[in-house]
């Protein structure tokens, strides 16, 4: 039995039926093409599915997409600007040299976007908690680091849709 979901993703309304057992994962990346949301450890470990649920930074291999029913999904390719342009927290990301492979930046950016969003500021260890629920194989994390702290001291309280 399918079960018929109504949700904002990227700023465009989606009605879509789904299984009640479809994470929202597999509907971001198999129905609506969204490759930026990574299929990693599919048990919740990894970060490289990190995607926001109505402002909050969820992994959406375990948030099923009938739970998205009503809601906000933003993924990374809802932070770009009307004419492709980067976001400030993507800009800071590669300014920072914190993307190597690449696997994990989307859903590291998505969190940069939680944790610039609530407009409060962190010091270095604060952050590193705060992005403990990522592996990255290739930065050592200081870069990651340090252009979260760049683009909190620069803009806070940015928010994902300031961009546009």
């Amino acid at each position: 039995m399918l079960n018929i979901v109504h949700m904002t993703v990227n700023g465009k309304e989606q009605e879509l039926a789904v299984d009640p057992r479809e994470s929202l994962l597999d509907t971001l990346r198999s129905r609506l093409h969204l490759t930026s949301v990574k299929k990693g450890c599919e048990v919740g470990e990894c970060g490289a599915c990190t995607v926001l649920v109505d402002g909050e930074a969820v992994d959406s291999c375990l948030y099923l997409t009938m739970w998205a029913d009503g809601r906000h999904v933003l993924t990374v390719e809802g932070l770009k600007g009307p004419n492709g342009e980067l976001s400030p927290i993507q800009q800071a990301f590669i300014d920072e040299a914190a993307v190597q492979c690449g696997f994990c930046t989307p859903g590291l950016i998505l969190t940069a976007v939680e944790i610039v969003g609530t407009g409060k500021t962190y010091s270095r260890e604060q952050l590193k908690k705060l992005i403990s629920g990522h592996l990255c194989r290739c930065t050592g994390y200081e870069s990651i680091l340090n252009a979260m702290e760049r683009i909190a001291g620069e803009n806070p309280g940015q928010t994902a849709t300031d961009n546009k």
